[in-house]
């Protein structure tokens, strides 16, 4: 059996949405509007030879996946199906999913809708379900999916029907070993089970269910055999499908249900250690590939839905996305050109050539920074510039925040540096005045500035009013961790003021300058104090505003002890701090 991808972004963390939609749906069934008959949707064929015929007539699933709101389904169709686009795929459907089906019938384009089930989404994703004895939960969504499939089976937009997404994977999060796989078995029994009541109300279209690597196949394979085809989700292994189907002993075709560049689990890291993100030209060519591989199958290969038609900005919106923010990139119109829609006359967007940082892998915090984004447009617009930052491998966050920077010309562009230290994402985005946008991105290590003069306080005897001992968040962390000079170590105090981290210099030294390294949780109101004797204290520092991130600051004092003393911590955790650095 292949082995299981480990996903390190949640590329499908946007079908969390459906997840919540499918968690509070309403009971109550709307008014289908009035429209033409569904569509009669078959797999026919023999073994090896097969199509997907809708009415009778061929049908190629030339797809992407869905990421606007079903509401906002009139407004996005037309231009999904100027790609040449034929069918979205959804991963949730219920009461408010009308609009997207009328929406896509009305421009000629079909709906793979899914039905959302727990762990969704790959590993961490959805939360757990015990598959052999949940039997509320079972009883809920067999009642719940032939539902809405009975509501809207008459609608012209529906495709098929795709019960789960990614869940055969995802059940490594909840269980392990011989139970693992007993979990697997019932998981894909039950699709079974919903996909027989499915059909029973709806013999019109097909029904599959979706996982994110062709070992799931083996056990729909044994237990599922109502299944009229199946589905996977395969973005650098796509062109490995085929011979995955062909050494499985398979007897039904499939369809791609999410591919295109690379992910963030399959690329190598950086030289600062977190994952290699391709260039814009890399993820145009992967769309291409994943295309040439999926209609290298034929009579197997029924067709795919490339990942993402979505407008997010945000880390995962910039990888994949093809018009975040509404604007259109490079990939945008290399899948148009795949699937073979007219490109006369389009105007392109602006490619950035080879983004540059200097001393990447050692950036100061809030220092001046010089960025080389040099990029052309096809047509020769005049280009605009942004720069952003992006603190998910600090935080997990997938925010972007625009940094204010100075055009120098030739593509050079000087921004700040953030001031919190970490691997951090830069991003130059590169925009034409036409709705296009190149967009490349690079990873930059803050680290704290340096300081002339000797960091008396590094490996000194440290003590603090409190340190958190549990094994949780990287801890134990203790206060000596705040001047053992490594920027990966914290220490972090209890969840209350005031707290204090005392240093012992072991003998009387004149200090003239404290360099703070805050983690996320910093310190609001605080003091720098000195003493001779760790009793008696002098205050030669007071911050009221502080605001995380490196704080730097002269002061004149001496003592053999030296305090950071916090009365009003900048968030709702403790005081962490990195590095403690007391300078003579």
């Amino acid at each position: 059996m292949a082995q299981p991808p480990t996903r390190r972004l949640g590329h499908s963390a946007r079908a969390a949405t459906a997840a919540a939609l499918l968690a509070g749906a309403v009971v109550a069934l709307p008014v289908p509007a009035a429209h033409a008959a569904g569509s009669v949707v078959k797999v026919t064929g023999s073994q090896g030879n097969w199509q997907l015929t809708v009415d009778g007539a061929p049908y190629t699933v030339k797809g992407i996946t869905w990421g606007p709101s079903a509401s906002d389904a009139a407004r996005y169709m037309p231009d999904v199906k100027s790609l040449g686009v034929n069918t979205v795929r959804t991963w949730g459907t219920d009461a408010s999913s009308a609009p997207l089906f009328d929406a896509a019938a009305a421009n000629g384009v079909k709906v793979v809708a899914g039905f959302w089930l727990q762990p969704g989404g790959g590993p961490g994703s959805g939360g757990c379900v015990n598959y052999l004895t949940d039997t509320d939960y079972k009883n809920k969504m067999l009642a719940e999916f032939p539902k809405w499939a009975d509501t809207y089976k008459n609608n012209p937009g529906v495709l098929m029907w795709s019960v789960g997404n990614e869940s055969v994977l995802g059940l490594q999060n909840c269980f392990s070993g011989d139970e693992l796989q007993r979990q697997r078995d019932a998981y894909t029994t039950f699709v079974n089970d919903i996909a027989k009541k499915i059909h029973a109300v709806d013999p019109n279209h097909p029904v599959t269910s979706t996982d994110a690597w062709t070992g799931a196949w083996p056990y729909y394979k044994k237990n599922a055999p109502d299944l009229d085809l199946y589905t996977v989700n395969s973005y650098q292994d796509v062109c490995g499908v085929k011979s995955a189907w062909e050494s499985g002993g398979y007897t039904k075709p499939y369809i791609i249900t999410e591919t295109g560049p690379a992910g963030e689990w399959e690329v190598p890291d950086d030289a600062n250690g977190v994952p290699k993100e391709p260039t814009d030209t890399e993820k145009a060519a992967g769309y291409k590939r994943a295309w040439s591989c999926v209609t290298d199958h034929r009579g197997v290969a029924l067709g795919a839905t490339v990942f993402h038609y979505g407008t997010e900005y945000d880390f995962g919106g910039i990888w994949f996305n093809l018009l975040p923010a509404g604007e259109k990139r490079l990939s945008y119109y290399a899948l148009k050109q795949a699937y073979g829609a007219s490109t006369g006359g389009d105007n392109t967007p602006p490619v950035i050539g080879d983004l540059s940082v200097p001393n990447a892998s050692a950036v100061p915090a809030g220092r001046e920074l010089t960025i080389t984004a040099p990029a052309t447009d096809p047509e020769g617009d005049s280009l605009t510039y942004e720069v952003l930052f992006n603190s998910k491998y600090i935080d997990n966050s997938g925010a972007l925040t625009t940094a204010a920077h100075t055009d120098l010309g030739g593509g050079r562009l000087k921004v700040t540096a953030p001031d919190r230290t970490g691997v951090w994402k830069v991003y130059v985005k590169a925009k034409d005045g036409h709705g296009n946008v190149g967009i490349e991105t690079r990873s930059i290590k803050v680290v704290a500035p340096p300081v002339d003069g000797t960091n008396v306080a590094l490996g000194k005897p440290t003590t603090a009013s409190s340190a958190q001992n549990t094994d949780y968040g990287g801890c134990p962390c203790p206060g000596s961790n705040a001047t053992d000079g490594k920027a990966d170590t914290r220490w972090a105090s209890d969840w209350a003021d005031p707290q204090w981290l005392q240093v012992d210099l072991g003998t009387s030294t004149a200090i003239r300058h404290v360099q703070l390294n805050w983690e996320g949780a910093y310190g609001k109101t605080y003091t720098i104090q000195t003493s001779d004797d760790g009793q008696n204290w002098r205050t030669v520092r007071e911050v009221t505003a502080g605001n995380g991130g490196i704080d730097d600051f002269d002061v004149t004092g001496n003592g053999r002890y030296v305090r950071l003393h916090g009365t009003a911590r900048g968030t709702g955790y403790g005081y962490s701090l990195y590095e403690f650095g007391v300078y003579s």
